[in-house]
């Protein structure tokens, strides 16, 4: 399970000292005697077409491909300086802390030196994806009922139809989720609607979850009515298969999230790390494969400007919520907010 415990400080507890948890591990051999080993967020079957490929260019690459969460993705690294050649997540600001106390090597090559400047951070993050944070519906629940355009519509709709969505709302448990948490804290700088729409959502008994998917999956049920900040990318990638679904971006703002990856400092093939950073950078040259995964590429033609989409930047300014006080202060706040006797 995703859910293990609170965070506390920068860092997240595993649910044994010393034992961060890994959810699934699949093994992709070869021929040559080095082992990549990956460490990420991404979903093993979302990935799976990217180490393929990347195999069948580089087939004396033997991967490793373990998954967890953005939670224990850092206690393994931070904490626990677990041996991993690559760390890919969702959760920007961790990996900007990451590499922000020194635990990232350097990279530089004609790959990386083609992303955009706001695509990477100091030679040592390099993002690779561009996936928006949506409203997923369940559409024959919505029946009678207009989709949001935008938060206020979302508030004032759930304040109207109570009965319609009381337990029938999911979000993130922004306390163990990493992504959660980046997603929630950039809604509070972006809107003065969001403490209103986390009471709101909190008086509906809202579920909390670990993880995108999960979400999707009981919207698809019926189980949610709605799902609130799922990423895009697993949403749409979901759409052919799953009828029923609906997928709101809203027109107040769009929060987009950088899939990254760096190169942790206990790496034993910093090389072939590099070399798979350089296949990932190159992923908008890759269009069969980026529609294949459901995973949008960089764009370098993306205009940060646009007055709705919100585009989260990599950089320091991530820390900002990871200081011990204010995080500590938000995640009081939120809960009080969200978990209503």
């Amino acid at each position: 399970m995703r859910l293990a415990c609170l965070a506390v400080l920068l860092s997240f507890c595993a649910p044994l000292a010393g034992a961060f948890e890994i959810e699934e591990s699949r093994q992709y051999p070869a021929n040559g005697s080095v082992t990549l080993r990956i460490l990420s967020t991404a979903d093993a079957d979302v990935f799976e077409p990217i180490i393929e490929a990347f195999q069948d260019q580089n087939p004396a690459i033997a991967i490793t491909y373990d998954v967890a969460s953005s939670a224990q993705v850092m206690t393994a690294l931070y904490e626990e300086g677990a041996q991993y050649d690559l760390a890919i997540s969702s959760a920007m600001d961790l990996q900007t802390k990451l590499a922000n106390d020194g635990l990232a090597q350097t990279y530089v090559s004609d790959a990386t030196g083609l992303l955009p400047g706001w695509a990477k951070w100091r030679d040592q993050i390099f993002a690779f994806t561009q996936e928006p944070a949506v409203l997923v519906l369940n559409a024959q629940a919505f029946t009678g009922l207009a989709p949001p355009k935008n938060r206020e519509d979302l508030i004032a709709l759930l304040r109207d139809h109570a009965d319609v969505f009381d337990g029938r709302i999911g979000t993130y448990d922004v306390r163990v989720s990493g992504l959660g948490y980046l997603f929630a804290t950039q809604d509070s700088r972006n809107t003065e609607s969001f403490w209103r729409l986390t009471e709101v959502m909190g008086r509906l008994n809202t579920r909390l979850y670990c993880c995108s998917g999960d979400m999707i999956t009981d919207v698809a049920r019926g189980e949610l009515v709605l799902a609130y900040n799922v990423l895009g990318s697993y949403a749409r990638s979901r759409l052919a298969d799953t009828p029923g679904l609906l997928v709101v971006e809203m027109d107040d703002f769009v929060s987009v999230m950088l899939r990254s990856a760096l190169i942790p400092k206990t790496a034993k093939a910093p090389g072939e790390a590099g070399l798979m950073i350089d296949f990932l950078a190159g992923m908008n040259t890759r269009p069969a494969l980026a529609e294949e995964t459901g995973l949008p590429p960089v764009a370098p033609s993306t205009k940060e400007d646009e007055s709705v989409i919100r585009p989260i930047r990599l950089g320091p300014g991530l820390l900002v919520f990871l200081d011990t006080m204010r995080r500590e202060t938000f995640l009081r706040s939120w809960t009080s907010s969200i978990e209503q006797e």
